[in-house]
């Protein structure tokens, strides 16, 4: 938030607001709206797409926007920006091409489609911050090189669980202390959760029943701890991460294993630890001079120390990821370079040849976190591109998806990108 604020209020003062353009008025690109303009100056979303124009429209007047024209074309929508409106669209191409966007969120949570739009509006030199761990954790490292080829900013969001760690990352590690482990705080883990079990607590929070699903059975930590590995280096310590119970975070200093944390660092999580659902990075400094002023600090007596945010907040943050990446080219989280981990498929239940996967936060395959050189030996199916294959053979519960168990649909964008990563960071070759 330092230098963001006053950079965003001297944007105010000149009448010369960041534009935004919001892809999805579902639960987080409505909160979004609402964020962005009630409560954060110099900064306005300009432009808002989503397929049903009601639940934009219902969106922006949330958000006390109460004028707002329908755009049929990028020149429209431009027209309607430029005069200081507010345009709504159900294509999401017109803001990909609009020449008055600033910056684009990507708040649908889907991969193929959300492919579609990040490369298109990367191609048009617009910055994109993704609410959409997903497609990070799937093809992240490439759409972070097409970008690069740009000169744009491709982000995960601050606020989600990614950021919020990116952060507090460059913090410890600003201050002297080695970062050596990235962890989530998480309350509940069942891969076995579905969108019939999670149904009502969906409806009790306004949410999607594949959502909740996700969040409970493992795959939405998976695909955030991915983006993360992705980020900054860190492996999992082993297949779907250690994942410790516990009952405060402050105990997290003594479950993991020392070796491979001094040894290129872990990414990880605890379960059912306050205060939750927040994240920690453990830091290490062995200086003994430290140690004491630590010790002072109520820090403990180190050399390992732990640095924790008891909270995340997506759609009341991801306005700061649009304004650092307009203002000051800045990522808040992004992939470095190859892929470091990815999120394997897993069967639900038994599955019966020519069975058809549903995908994230479905009824047949969760995600786990694997460390992508094992993915590649092993030939596993990446949870991003597994909603709409059919399984070839007949699969136990449990048991990780291979590319030669499924075969794919025809002509989706994700499946190219992904074989693209594969081939700008080579190990080996794959047909899909």
């Amino acid at each position: 938030m330092i230098l963001v604020d006053k950079a965003l209020k001297k944007r105010e003062e000149q009448n010369n607001p960041v534009k935004v353009g919001i892809i999805g008025a579902g639960y987080m690109g409505r909160g979004t709206v609402l964020t962005i303009e009630t409560a954060i100056p110099g900064m306005k979303v300009a432009a808002l797409f989503n397929r049903t124009l009601s639940q934009a429209e219902f969106a922006y007047r949330q958000a006390g926007v109460s004028s707002y024209q329908k755009a049929l074309s990028s020149g429209q929508l431009d027209e309607v920006v430029s005069s200081g409106g507010y345009a709504i669209t159900d294509d999401p191409y017109h803001i990909c091409h609009s020449q008055q966007i600033d910056v684009l969120i990507e708040a649908t949570g889907e991969i193929e489609f959300g492919a579609q739009i990040t490369v298109e509006a990367i191609n048009n030199k617009k910055h994109v911050v993704l609410m959409n761990a997903e497609l990070d954790a799937t093809i992240g490292p490439l759409l972070n090189v097409y970008a690069g080829r740009q000169g744009v900013i491709l982000t995960n969001a601050d606020g989600d669980q990614p950021g919020v760690l990116m952060n507090l990352y460059r913090f410890v590690e600003m201050i002297g202390y080695k970062p050596v482990l990235a962890g989530n705080i998480k309350g509940l883990q069942d891969p076995y959760r579905n969108p019939e079990t999670q149904k009502s607590f969906a409806e009790q929070y306004r949410q999607k029943p594949r959502m909740v699903t996700s969040f409970a059975d493992g795959t939405k930590l998976s695909m955030e701890m991915a983006v993360v590995a992705n980020a900054t280096g860190f492996s999992a310590g082993t297949r779907g991460m250690y994942g410790p119970e516990c009952r405060h975070v402050k105990e997290s200093l003594h479950l993991f294993p020392m070796e491979k944390m001094l040894n290129g660092g872990l990414v990880d999580y605890i379960l059912g630890a306050e205060p939750g659902p927040g994240v920690f990075i453990l830091g290490y400094n062995e200086h003994p001079v430290q140690q004491q002023y630590m010790n002072y600090f109520k820090m403990g007596d180190g050399p390992l120390y732990l640095f924790y945010v008891p909270y995340h907040l997506p759609h009341l943050e991801v306005a700061i990821t649009a304004a650092r990446a307009v203002l000051f080219g800045d990522a808040t989280t992004e992939a470095t370079g190859e892929p470091v981990c990815q999120v394997i498929t897993t069967a639900k239940r038994d599955l019966r040849a020519g069975e058809q996967l549903d995908g994230i936060g479905g009824f047949t395959c969760y995600g786990m976190l694997e460390n992508n050189a094992v993915v590649e030996d092993e030939n596993f199916l990446p949870m991003g591109l597994s909603e709409g294959c059919r399984v070839t053979r007949d699969i136990k519960k449990d048991e990780s998806l291979t590319f030669k168990d499924v075969s794919f649909p025809s002509g989706r964008l994700c499946d190219r990108l992904y074989l693209e990563q594969k081939e700008t960071f080579p190990r080996e070759k794959l047909s899909i």
